[in-house]
């Protein structure tokens, strides 16, 4: 009996592994990932991993710094210096009313908050005298998709529209204060879910489509555009960039069937026969491991070499232009960054680049006087040239490269 009983607990445990396969499959038909985490290490579709290593391109000058306390415990922000931006993307926003106050002060103080989330917490709703409805039918109706957004002109160079196939997972004002509220933003049917609040010398931006900065939306065609110019209601002078975490993970109990998204192995441990199963494999598991423990050496496994995800994600984003080599299409995106550069932190119109505007960037900057005309022609130039070669994309990038570093 002892010879045989490895091979009779090894079929059980095939068994049960077939079952809990077919049992996962029929949970999730598709093999899409589809938790919305809003962490910034998962590169999963409703992650945001691009949108916080993009930072570091929109504030090139800034320091980025991940906060995961409450405002009561600050370490990387000081609530009395200004040119500070904090940054909160959450699925609610669960914030007190202790909270509120200290946040508010920090903005007051010349600083900018920027939220975006799907809901938020009656304290909030009533501090900030604005009321928000989910989209869908129903407080759970979390599956809707193709999810609409535009940003309004003004203040806006236009209010083009962005879209993607993937979840909708926002909300709407259903009302705010519009004496000390400024519209920036509405979704597919015209309500608005973009605002700004007005705090003495600093701001405070309320946005309820928090799906807009997930992996999925931002790698979505153009959609990359909607996150720059969104963001770029932050000033370009900001010194100091709090990506926060702490609302991210705050624990909340309010009744309302609210808190972190469930994964998909809780949403089976909730199922009875499921716990049922899993304890008896363990225990198999366990009674054949004592049973081969009079193995004299166990086998020893045959590691794999780690995977470099980074390395991945690096490959996917270079293929949509350098191994495509659209190289004029490039160009024009480099282009397009050192104008606003220009216009955030030398606050010259861009709109008419003629000796005149040389001469001011050129005072402005004190760059060498040829180092502009060269990019200033190539930018001018750029539109009636039918490609860019490889070699003039280079020394557009090093002029550029020069510029920011020793202006």
């Amino acid at each position: 009996m002892k010879k045989f009983l490895p091979y009779l607990i090894a079929a059980v445990v095939v068994l049960l592994l077939l079952l809990l396969i077919f049992q996962a499959r029929q949970y999730n038909h598709r093999t899409l990932d589809e938790r919305i985490s809003f962490n910034k290490r998962d590169k999963i579709p409703y992650g945001t991993y691009v949108a916080y290593h993009n930072l570091f391109h929109i504030f090139p000058e800034a320091s980025i710094i991940v906060n995961k306390k409450e405002p009561a415990f600050w370490d990387s922000l000081n609530s009395f210096s200004d040119k500070q931006a904090l940054i909160i993307i959450a699925p609610r926003f669960m914030a007190d009313e202790y909270e509120l106050n200290r946040l508010l002060n920090f903005a007051k103080a010349g600083n900018t908050i920027f939220i975006s989330c799907r809901g938020m917490s009656t304290e909030t709703q009533n501090f900030f005298n604005c009321q928000n409805y989910l989209s869908g039918f129903s407080v759970f109706d979390e599956e809707d998709d193709s999810l609409e957004l535009s940003l309004m002109s003004p203040p806006f160079p236009s209010d083009e529209k962005y879209e993607y196939p993937g979840k909708q997972y926002d909300s709407y004002f259903g009302k705010y204060d519009e004496k000390i509220s400024y519209e920036l933003g509405k979704k597919d049917s015209g309500k608005v879910n973009f605002i700004r609040l007005r705090v003495d010398s600093g701001n405070i931006y309320l946005h309820l489509a928090p799906l807009a900065f997930s992996n999925y939306f931002l790698l979505h065609k153009q959609n990359i555009n909607y996150y720059n110019k969104a963001l770029s209601v932050i000033p370009g002078d900001t010194k100091k960039v709090v990506w926060d975490e702490y609302y991210l993970h705050k624990r909340y109990s309010d009744g309302s069937g609210g808190g972190r998204n469930k994964s998909m192995l809780s949403a089976l441990m909730s199922q009875r026969s499921f716990r049922f199963a899993l304890w008896l494999l363990i225990i198999l598991v366990l009674v054949y491991i004592l049973q081969e423990m009079r193995r004299k050496q166990r086998i020893i496994p045959v590691l794999t070499k780690p995977r470099n995800d980074s390395l991945d994600f690096v490959k996917t984003i270079g293929r949509l232009y350098h191994e495509k080599r659209d190289h004029k299409n490039l160009s024009r995106k480099m282009s397009a960054y050192f104008l606003e550069h220009i216009r955030n932190r030398y606050k010259l119109a861009t709109n008419l680049l003629d000796e005149r505007f040389i001469q001011l960037l050129k005072m402005k900057t004190g760059q060498a006087e040829e180092n502009i005309r060269s990019i200033v022609s190539f930018i001018k130039n750029l539109d009636m040239a039918d490609e860019i070669s490889t070699d003039q994309l280079a020394d557009f990038h090093k002029q550029l490269e020069g510029f920011y570093k020793n202006a």
